[in-house]
């Protein structure tokens, strides 16, 4: 009787010890199964006065390499008929020299210092917010609320840089198109002439007031605000997916590998939104670089109605997609620099850095 009593003890805590090691192999296969992805910054782990101070310096060099593209990319949308990229390129430099290319470039740096301080600071404290919400409070996945939380983020970020963007688009992109005129081969809208940002803001001001300074506003948070928030959730999904085809084990990833798979996930998540919003950035840049005499009286909807109808007779519906190739070249290359920028950015002003490999 002792002897049963013994056996069947011993094979209680067997059976227990194998229950135990089932569940320690389902909780392993458990963790296994879920996607590792490098340790992010949020917003409280900032140190703000070096986010935003370093902040100014690394956009403002990535906005002077890319300038040129930008420069291409406008004087196609306002030519009347189209000219090749690099016949336009060619033309600027012989005509202009090397300070054609950065026509503008001093308003426009003017503007993107407090722009990109107001971007970055809305796009944080956002995605942040939400991504708890998402998270938390919806009960969501954590792709899904990532997703959700970058999307939200990329609008709101938007919308608030516009605020400061759109007066200084509307004169750094006038000082951009005034070399325009001297092609042997093509005409431009119809320009005016400044001696500089000052001057351009002033004359704007005075012609048509500061509601002037505001042309293309509307347009420009239909063209940017949901294209940032297309771009913004599929940089999130696709980061995600490049993580996950490379492997589970991603958290002690080297940081080049880090920012290879931010810029393969910039760049894709930049093709679809150049040609989704391209023809609204070719009529924003008609609208913004317009001299505006005789539009006084006339609406906002009939003024983008009349810029679309003058576009579509100068050359088809595919004179809304003037300027793509270098718009593309330049949502790319900026997307790309931005992201690995930014998050480099994030890493160098974090408050305690032990742990993220500098």
């Amino acid at each position: 009787m002792l002897e049963a009593k013994r056996f069947e003890l011993f094979e209680g805590k067997d059976q227990k010890l194998k229950d135990a090691k089932i569940n320690l192999s389902a909780a392993e296969d458990d963790s296994a199964s879920k996607l590792h992805l490098p340790s992010d910054i949020d917003w409280d782990m900032l140190d703000k006065s070096k986010f935003f101070f370093l902040g100014a310096a690394l956009f403002s060099a990535v906005s002077g390499a890319l300038y040129p593209i930008v420069v291409l990319k406008t004087r196609q949308q306002v030519m009347l008929n189209s000219i090749p990229c690099f016949k336009m390129a060619a033309s600027i430099f012989r005509t202009e020299g090397c300070r054609g290319f950065y026509s503008g470039f001093g308003t426009s740096l003017v503007g993107t210092i407090p722009a990109r301080a107001l971007y970055m600071g809305a796009l944080e404290v956002t995605k942040s917010n939400i991504g708890n919400v998402a998270s938390v409070r919806l009960g969501l996945s954590e792709g899904s609320a990532s997703a959700i939380a970058n999307a939200t983020a990329g609008l709101t970020a938007s919308m608030a840089a516009q605020l400061v963007w759109t007066p200084i688009d509307v004169v750094s992109q006038r000082l951009m198109v005034q070399g325009g005129c001297s092609y042997p081969s093509s005409r431009a809208v119809g320009l005016n002439k400044y001696n500089g940002g000052v001057d351009a803001f002033r004359k704007i001001i005075s012609t048509n007031g500061v509601r002037g300074l505001y042309r293309g506003f509307g347009v420009s948070i239909l063209t940017y605000a949901p294209s940032n928030a297309v771009w913004w959730a599929s940089y999130s999904t696709a980061h995600r997916a490049i993580w996950s085809s490379i492997g589970n084990d991603n958290g002690g990833s080297g940081y080049k590998t880090v920012l290879a798979v931010q810029g393969l996930s910039a760049a894709m998540a930049s093709g679809a939104s150049a040609l989704v919003t391209m023809p609204l950035d070719t009529i924003k840049t008609r609208l913004q670089v317009l001299d505006g005499e005789g539009s006084r009286n006339v609406g906002r909807k009939s003024m983008i109605l009349e810029t679309m109808r003058k576009l579509v007779k100068e050359g088809g519906f595919g004179a809304c997609y003037r300027g793509l190739g270098p718009r593309w070249a330049s949502m790319s290359m900026s997307a790309t620099t931005m992201i690995t920028t930014y998050e480099f950015l994030k890493r160098l002003s974090t408050k305690n850095q032990e742990g993220f490999g500098l």
